[in-house]
């Protein structure tokens, strides 16, 4: 099983092509592909189009689906900002710490294409797929 970050699905949605996207295109149909409410939440508000949302929002509704926000995940959550930024390294967007967190937490590679995750591969064990 592995989770893939709003990062990718947002260029597969908008037709982008790069290796990450077609490693989900890959991947959908022999993988399994969890889907999470904090990367639904970040794809499905992208779309302009009732009827694009709609169609996105279907798609997604056939993977399979873990809320991704707890309490042991935003306490570990604080943990890992905090020891990255003993490290020098200062995170952009903190949903990407959760996101990581929950994939350490619960030894689930990922799939994106976002820098933010990079230094959590490096100091905090996260796996990526590759």
């Amino acid at each position: 099983m592995i989770l893939v970050d709003s990062s990718v699905w947002i260029d597969y949605f908008s037709g982008v092509a790069n290796t990450k996207t077609d490693r989900l295109d890959a991947l959908l149909g022999q993988e399994n592909i969890l889907m999470g409410d904090i990367i639904m939440a970040e794809v499905l508000q992208g779309f302009a189009s009732d009827i694009e949302f709609k169609r996105a929002q279907n798609l997604l509704a056939l993977l399979p689906f873990r809320e991704m926000l707890g309490r042991e995940v935003a306490l570990q959550t604080a943990r890992n900002y905090r020891a990255l930024r003993k490290q020098g390294v200062t995170v952009r967007k903190t949903v990407d710490v959760m996101i990581g967190t929950f994939c350490i937490l619960n030894n689930i590679p990922l799939l994106h294409k976002d820098r933010d995750f990079d230094p959590m591969e490096k100091w905090l064990g996260l796996m990526a797929v590759r």
